[in-house]
Parts: structure tokens; sequence; C-alpha cells
């Protein structure tokens, strides 16, 4: 009788935000993919509220992390050992964990995937987003500008050493030698500004989201549209609201229904009285599962952003439900937005553009249909999984090529 083919072990590797964000849910979504379909899958973890219970020596060692932690040296080369790992999935590394996770890897002669949700390697805040607009200065003129600006946690100091860190790590060749994923090909071209990333270590591959519960007809739907999200100038909440005033006293007949909280949330109110909006409301914080129902009764769900964002899981979620997205042609949210087939694109500065843009959910069935198709295509579970094998196959048998002894 064959026996079934044993899946290789996975190293998950993430160093946890004090306030709980995307990348958590996915480092959880993918650990759960791969132990459902066989795998094993140990975690290595740290979690950024450690820092706040450090004395000021622990304080100085952990900066230093940044840069080569030994603890993470050795503790993950034992978790290799001991779990016989096959390849070491990294999701975030800063401040705790640091590249010595790449380094143990390595030694013990496994592949390292490092997934990237942002844009860290290139720009200490890792947003390409400074004082209210894009900036990319530090692609452009070096990483230098960063320290000015206080880019990393707001503070110089921590930023000084960020940047350093990066420079010692680019100047060794740390990042030539991983694996990349990239969530969208708009992120694939901005890593592989870092010359030494060889471009077929760089792979795309989108997160997932679970299917919706219910598919409702978009004949059948409220007339409404929502926006789903932290009230925010970067989220573009501000040119919404001026959006919908322009389309309200145009006659526009449907109705806005803004869910999250954030700064800009007392602005957005006094905004809404001033203009005297009557079809827009602001419901404050709903949680993801009413969220993701309201998106499957509504037109479209806006995403106004004025970053480039990292992945937003709610373009994925509104696809899942057969809902159009309206969303600027910026970054990667645009990239993931084909216009006229899952949504419609607008220029991110443009209030005036977006106002008329609501007006082609007039005629949107098709696309409702093209939005679904592209969910089901791309961003399921078992869609994931396919993809994430793929590039584990590549990394394995690369590093396998590697550890070759030569013949003489």
């Amino acid at each position: 009788m064959q026996q079934a083919t044993k899946q290789p072990a996975v190293l998950l590797v993430h160093d946890y935000y004090q306030v709980p964000g995307g990348e958590d849910v996915v480092v959880a979504n993918e650990k759960h993919l791969l132990e459902t379909h066989g795998h094993a899958a140990a975690l290595y973890a740290r979690r950024n509220e450690e820092i706040s219970r450090m004395g000021a020596l622990e304080k100085i060692r952990s900066a230093l992390g940044m840069f080569f932690s030994i603890r993470t040296y050795r503790e993950v080369r034992r978790s290799i050992r001991e779990n016989r790992i096959s390849l070491v999935h990294v999701h975030n590394t800063l401040p705790l964990i640091g590249p010595a996770v790449y380094y143990a890897a390595l030694r013990e002669g496994v592949p390292v995937v490092q997934t990237v949700h942002n844009f860290r390697l290139l720009c200490p805040n890792a947003l390409f987003y400074r004082d209210g607009h894009i900036c990319e200065d530090c692609v452009k003129k070096g990483l230098h500008c960063a320290v000015k600006h206080r880019c990393y946690r707001g503070s110089r100091l921590q930023t000084v050493l960020c940047v350093l860190s990066t420079r010692l790590h680019r100047a060794l060749k740390t990042y030539s030698r991983l694996h990349y994923i990239t969530l969208t090909d708009f992120n694939r071209q901005k890593l592989l500004a870092l010359e030494q990333i060889p471009p077929e270590n760089v792979s795309v591959k989108p997160n997932f989201v679970e299917p919706s519960e219910t598919i409702v007809p978009y004949a059948a739907r409220e007339n409404q549209v929502v926006y789903i999200g932290r009230l925010d100038a970067l989220k573009g909440i501000r040119l919404l609201l001026e959006a919908w005033a322009r389309y309200e006293r145009s006659g526009g007949g449907m109705k806005l229904i803004i869910c999250g909280t954030g700064p800009e949330e007392a602005w957005c109110r006094e905004y809404l009285t001033r203009e005297k909006l009557k079809q827009a409301e602001l419901r404050g914080f709903v949680p993801n599962s009413a969220a993701r129902a309201l998106m499957g009764q509504s037109k479209a769900l806006i995403l106004p952003t004025q970053w480039y964002e990292g992945f937003p899981m709610t373009i994925v979620e509104a696809f899942s439900a057969a809902t159009p997205v309206i969303c600027s042609d910026l970054g990667n949210a645009g990239s993931l937005i084909s216009d006229g087939v899952t949504g419609f694109k607008f220029p991110a500065d443009s209030a005036e553009q977006l106002a008329q843009t609501l007006n082609r959910l007039q005629h949107a069935e098709s696309v409702s249909e093209g939005a679904l198709k592209t969910y089901q295509e791309n961003f399921t579970a078992e869609a994931n999984y396919r993809q994430l094998m793929a590039i584990y196959s590549k990394a394995m048998q690369k590093s396998g090529e590697r550890n070759k002894p030569s013949c003489g």
C-alpha cells in the first residue's frame, strides 16, 4: 500500500503588534489553512506588549535585536530542529524578532519565505505616507530622510536604529537570500526597487477570505453604498463626504452608510450637519460579521484611500459578496480593481470624479457578477493554498540546489 506523501512542516514567524491588525488575522488564517491540508505548522511569536514590561537593560538589548538578536537566533534554530521544519515563513519581525530569524533558518539549511505586508524594507514608517501626502523620499534620496522626519514610531532614536539596521542588512545582502510574497503586483514592483532582490524570488499571492454566507441579487439590494474603515484623512473620508455633498445636490438618490471610528469622526459629524446632508449616516464601529452582511446588501463598497494601502481585506470581502468596489486609482487598492469589471476607479484627488462615478452603479449587474467571479478564481482558501504551495515548492527546490554538495 502506497503511503501518503508527508506535507512539509512550516514554521510561521510573527511579531504581534500592540494593536491587533490585519497581519495578525492573516497569520492565523494561514496557520489554519496549512493545518487543514495536513501540514505541521509551528508558530514562533513575540508580542510588542512585552516591551512595556521590560527594564532599561532589556530595552537596550531589545533595540539591538533590530540588528541581530541572539535570543531569536537560538530559539528559532531550536524550533526548526525540534519541529523538523522544512520551510520558515516570516510575516512581521519588528521590533523584537529582527533579521536574526533569517540567519537562523539559513544556518539550518531551511529556506525562508517573507510575506511583504507593507513597505518597511524601503520606507522606515512602512507606509510611503508622511505629513498628509505620499512620500517616497527614502527610495529616491536615501534612508537618511526618515531620520529627519522621525518616521519610525515617531522617535528619532528608534528611526536611526531602524535605518542603520536596514543599511547593515542591505550591505550584508541579507535580503537577496530570501523568497518573497507580495500581496499585489504593485507591491512587487515597489519591492524590486531594492535591486539586490532577484525578481525570480518575488511571487504575488493575495490574502484570502471565507465566502459570504449569502449572495443577494444585485437588483434586490438596498439603494445604498457603504464605507467601512477608519475615519482618517489618509483613508480619504473627507474626500468621500465632499463627493457625497456633490452627489446629493445633483439629485442622487442613494444612501451612504459610514462604518468606523477614528480621528476624523468629529469633523465628519460637523460636516454632515453644516452641509445638511440627509442621505449619509455615521454608524460607528460595526463588527466584521455585520459589516460583511451590510456589504452584501449594498450597491457598492467605497474605498477613497489616499495612500498606497497594504492589502485592503474589505475589497476581497466585497468581491465575495458580489459587491462592486468604487476605489481611488492608487496603490495596492487600485491595483485590485479592474474598472468596469469588478468595480470602478476614480482619480484619488478628485471629489468631482468620485461623485460622477457613483452614477455608474445604475447599470452594474455585470460588475457584481465580475466581482464574485474574481473572488472565486483568486481569493478563496483553496486558490490561496495552491498558490502558497507553488511558492513553497520553488523556495525548497532552490534551497536544495544551493545546499547540494559540490562535485570535484
